[in-house]
């Protein structure tokens, strides 16, 4: 028997993400010597710390349903949390907890998009944002941001894309794939933007513990009420306290458009794992030493390798601001090695070199590569080393 696919399931884009990794973990199977560049998540543990706060809230019970939108007292650490670190004044009422940011952002979509609202999406983006946007019948609007401005899109050229249909825009800082992160007066700029406009920011910060140099993260809507009126918060524990896998996450904002994300997610995921809800909260509770030791061997990885990432003929790249991410522009050595496009390169890359990497093409940036450097690095030297003597080996 066969079945007819819905236009929404034949209309999603293949993550270029999960088909490399898919790649790279069948290779692995077979035996091969793979190294995987692609992953977006922590290499460290779950600080000891959370794991026994989730231990302890199963040894007290705590394994059953709880609030849809996530339990009161992890809620009350996601608002204290956004007073010290971001200046910003919320109620538990103005937050839900979600299976993960990623869910976060879907319940938004499915909850304030309707067929033909614009969502204004700067490039490169995270793979998923034009795909969310699409499945709740919205149009993705992609503007370009530039290499020559750090990737970072503008005041202006966000003006210039709006039209009558525009509902929303979605801002990441620091970004997931470049590491990009914008300062307070471009912020700013786009807030006066989107407040003259009246269109809705949706603003992912999962990134934003990970801050390297001068670098200082800034949120949209710490930048006067009109903006924060008009803001989204969204967030999460995976990046910044190395717990991908717990899948918690959270959205912040109006208390009308969190109340409906709620009922929507009541009728899709229910709660958030429960355990995990508490060890989101013994992460935000407890010690922070731990996020300081994970940002200190980013930064050390990323100023070991990054010298010798650009050694490589054909390979440029600026060194980023934030996340654990090099964007490269691999299209001089794709070509010189004779390919006729970044994927295909990418392709033998991980056929022949046996590294793992994600072609841009999933950002809407089919020049360039992204590498994550959240891993070893001993496994991130061999790793450069083989891409600099495929490169060596196959230029004409």
């Amino acid at each position: 028997m066969s079945f007819t696919l819905s236009q929404r399931a034949l209309n999603i884009t293949p993550s270029a993400t999960l088909a490399i990794t898919g790649k790279a973990k069948e290779m692995k199977a077979a035996g091969m010597d793979v190294i995987g560049l692609g992953a977006g998540e922590p290499d460290f543990n779950t600080p000891e710390y959370i794991l026994t706060a989730a231990k302890q809230a199963m040894d007290e019970g705590k394994t059953k349903y709880t609030a849809v939108g996530g339990v009161i007292e992890l809620k009350q650490a996601i608002v204290d949390k956004l007073a010290v670190d971001n200046g910003l004044t919320y109620t538990t009422d103005e937050v839900i907890v979600t299976t993960g940011a990623k869910n976060a952002i879907y319940t938004l979509c499915q909850t304030i998009l309707n067929p033909g609202d614009e969502v204004i999406v700067p490039s490169p983006y995270w793979v998923s944002y034009t795909e969310m946007v699409k499945l709740a019948d919205g149009v993705p609007v992609i503007i370009e941001g530039k290499h020559a401005n750090q990737f970072k899109v503008t005041a202006t050229a966000i003006e210039a894309a709006i039209t009558p249909k525009t509902k929303a825009l979605f801002i990441n800082s620091p970004s997931n794939p470049t590491g990009t992160v914008y300062n307070r007066e471009e912020l700013q700029a786009i807030a006066d933007v989107a407040v003259k406009h009246q269109i809705m920011v949706i603003s992912d910060e999962i990134y934003e513990k990970l801050l390297f140099g001068e670098a200082e993260h800034v949120s949209i809507a710490s930048l006067g009420q009109a903006i924060k009126a008009l803001t989204i918060i969204i967030n999460g524990v995976s990046k910044s306290h190395a717990m991908t896998g717990w899948r918690i996450g959270y959205a912040v904002g109006d208390a009308t458009v969190i109340k409906a994300m709620t009922q929507l997610n009541g009728h899709a995921t229910s709660n958030p794992t429960s355990i995990a809800q508490y060890a989101a909260l013994g992460a935000y509770t407890g010690d922070q030493t731990a996020i300081a030791t994970m940002k200190q061997a980013f930064g050390e990885r990323l100023d070991t390798i990054y010298p010798q990432i650009t050694a490589i003929p054909g390979f440029q790249v600026d060194k980023p601001s934030g996340a654990f991410y090099l964007f490269i522009d691999v299209s001089e050595a794709a070509a010189n090695c004779g390919y006729d496009t970044v994927d295909a390169f990418a392709t033998a890359l991980l056929e022949e070199a046996q590294v793992a990497v994600i072609p841009g093409s999933g950002f809407g940036t089919p020049r360039y590569i992204r590498i994550s450097y959240a891993t070893s690095l001993t496994l991130l030297e061999e790793a450069v080393r083989r891409m600099k003597n495929f490169v060596a080996t196959k230029q004409h």
